[in-house]
């Protein structure tokens, strides 16, 4: 099989890849090998989905309102969601940020609740087998919150791994407005 070469961006054919370039190269190899197999097949399900939904009705939600409209808004148990959570950093269960953060999650009504697991996984779907069986980008990967970041910070999300970055907050009431702006304005923070 010949070897194809495709410029990643315009006139990329003729710039070598250094130190200071290496992570645009790689973020547009990743995009394009992305893209590249799912092309054909994702212009057809658009096609075949404004055969069945006039556009109009469809443009006043963003992507994360219509993936709630279209999947609806289950119930989330939040038992089985703190029972297949992991923690890194050293932050642990009885940890008081980690207790504040469950509190904060009781707290908001299921609407905040899923656009939280869509901050942090990138969809509002829950497995219908419950949280032990979340996947990643790479296969099975359990909702993850990990120590990050000054107390200024917001949380950040590492969808691919199903991770929330969580500072170490000083107090109950930090946390929880972070948290809900973080989550609430998902299209503007921390999503990596």
């Amino acid at each position: 099989m010949p070897i194809t070469e495709r410029e990643l961006k315009p006139g990329g054919g003729n710039i070598p890849v250094s130190e200071k370039n290496k992570k645009e190269y790689i973020e547009r190899m990743v995009k394009w090998r992305i893209e590249r197999g799912v092309v054909q097949q994702t212009e057809s399900l658009v096609r075949g989905f404004y055969e069945v939904v006039d556009a109009r009705l469809v443009s006043v939600f963003d992507a994360r309102e219509l993936e709630l409209v279209i999947a609806g808004t289950a119930e989330i148990d939040l038992s089985d969601w703190r029972n297949n959570t992991e923690y890194r950093g050293g932050y642990h269960d009885n940890h008081i940020v980690i207790r504040w953060f469950w509190a904060a999650v009781e707290r908001f009504n299921n609407e905040q609740r899923l656009r939280l697991l869509q901050f942090v996984t990138g969809t509002s779907s829950i497995p219908y087998e419950g949280f032990a069986s979340l996947r990643g980008s790479n296969g099975p990967r359990r909702f993850c919150v990990e120590k990050w970041g000054k107390i200024t910070s917001l949380p950040r999300a590492h969808t691919c791994f199903n991770r929330l970055d969580l500072p170490p907050y000083q107090s109950f009431s930090m946390l929880y407005e972070k948290l809900l702006t973080a989550v609430e304005e998902t299209s503007t923070f921390g999503l990596e």
